[in-house]
């Protein structure tokens, strides 16, 4: 009887430890968490939202949840990925540590509003620019150049560019600019979401013949599923330059992110940021994009 508990014991320690490789393995989003060295007692323009933030200790980051190498939650509840290690940087050059970082999940529908209502005091979450979102919120950056492009099932061979999706159903996720290229531009049948996430398994359960998004996003899903999901192609259709959203017309904070992100492609901070994440699947090492100092 002594002899079968330690087997059985063994064999529940033993799948326990499997279990968790496999949660480790699921858990992703690409890369790992860092800590970068924080600046020491940093002194800002009296009055600026840098004075306050640094003062307060503390700052309020939205980022995406749901989307591998940029930004996803991991087992431990903490976002890991691009945008969220370009956040840490811009904390640190604050004086703020990482653990003092409250990260909010900002799906596409409500990163302006966020913004505006002063939930948040950043968004990092694959922003792409545009002269619409200017109108209500200010950017920094930008500090990624992605493109749209099409992620299909496994087996289709029929969709290769964007043109072959008109009449056909697409998901992508509502108020995204993807959602709106593929439906103006080429005659798509939009299946709208909340997260990009929701949209896998439509396109799995073949309710939808595609997904669309940036390049980048959609590498990620594919990588963690690439028996089930493909790109329809390595080319992108569209340029969508990334942002840090921010409180319109804050001049000076905006203006100091944008020396914050030139010193970090100068310093290496940026280059090994991405190798920690996105890195571990998009092998070239983008070059920080000219900074739109508009």
């Amino acid at each position: 009887m002594k002899a079968f508990l330690t087997r059985r014991k063994s064999f529940v320690v033993a799948a326990s430890a499997a279990l968790a490789l496999t949660l480790s393995a699921c858990g992703g989003g690409g890369g790992t968490t860092s800590n970068p060295s924080v600046a020491e007692k940093p002194t800002f323009a009296a009055g600026s939202t840098m004075e306050k933030l640094s003062k307060a200790g503390s700052i309020k980051i939205g980022t995406k949840f749901d989307q591998p190498l940029f930004g996803q939650v991991g087992l431990d509840g903490k976002p890991i990925g691009f945008d969220v290690e370009m956040g840490k940087l811009i904390a640190a050059k604050l004086g703020i540590p990482a653990d003092k970082i409250e990260w909010s999940e900002t799906v596409s529908a409500n990163r302006e509003p966020f913004i505006e209502q002063g939930k948040v005091d950043l968004v990092i979450a694959t922003y792409t620019i545009n002269d619409k979102r200017k109108q209500v919120v200010s950017f920094a950056g930008p500090y990624y150049e992605a493109g749209q492009a099409l992620m299909v099932n496994k087996d289709n061979d029929t969709i290769k560019k964007p043109e072959d999706v008109k009449g056909k159903k697409v998901c992508s996720v509502t108020g995204s600019t993807p959602a709106g290229t593929i439906v103006e531009k080429y005659g798509a049948e939009l299946v709208p979401a909340a997260t990009y996430s929701a949209c896998l398994e439509p396109l799995r359960n073949k309710q939808v013949e595609a997904i669309t998004t940036d390049n980048v996003i959609l590498a990620g899903f594919v990588d963690k599923e690439p028996e089930a999901f493909k790109l329809a192609s390595d080319e992108t259709f569209t340029k969508e330059p990334y942002g840090i959203g921010l409180k319109k017309d804050d001049t000076v904070f905006r203006n100091w992110i944008n020396d914050q992100l030139e010193e970090f492609s100068k310093d290496g901070s940026y280059k090994k940021a991405w190798e920690a994440t996105a890195g571990s699947v998009i092998k070239t090492a983008p070059e920080l994009p000219a900074i739109n100092r508009y």
